[in-house]
């Protein structure tokens, strides 16, 4: 699936030679995303996750601390992917990206089913790797009513330009 933004920001009209002139700066916030019950499942059982307190409703209603299900801090992480396409947050020349992994990951606070979630970005740091280059990017995923974010982390991805990739 070939999934194209819906927005663009100010790294979107940059080269990524040029992507260091934008480090310390906000690249955008997302939309709100409600997280459903069925993406809780689907998650869950995609993932091998079948702990109650995601996926059980009545037991969670009646056991749970909570007063029902929670979200996955993991299904919570992964929408950064969905919200970076959905900002355009990609470069003029970019063609793909690998995922590289994770710094300083916290799941801070607890998400009921049901809450909305959205992503705030910005450029921690550009590296220059091979023919591409290794971006970090500082996210906090926050649940709107909440004072405190969901996640935060620092996401690196490694960028590769169109004429790399040929």
């Amino acid at each position: 699936m070939s999934v194209k933004p819906t927005a663009s920001s100010p790294i979107s009209q940059l080269p990524m030679a040029q992507l260091h002139t934008l480090v310390g700066q906000e690249l955008g916030v997302s939309d709100w995303v409600t997280v459903t019950q069925e993406m809780v499942c689907k998650f869950a059982e995609a993932t091998r996750d079948l702990e109650w307190m995601h996926i059980d409703a009545e037991r969670s209603k009646r056991e749970s601390p909570y007063g029902g299900t929670i979200v996955q801090g993991f299904l919570a992480m992964s929408l950064v992917i969905e919200w970076t396409y959905e900002l355009g947050l990609t470069s003029a020349d970019f063609d793909y990206a690998l995922n590289y992994g994770a710094d300083r990951l916290r799941f801070t606070s607890v998400m009921p089913t049901g809450c909305r979630l959205r992503g705030r970005f910005r450029l921690q740091s550009v590296t220059p790797r091979g023919e591409g280059q290794l971006v970090k990017l500082n996210c906090t995923v926050e649940m709107e009513g909440s004072e405190k974010p969901a996640v935060v982390m620092e996401w690196l991805a490694f960028w590769i330009p169109k004429q790399a990739a040929a």
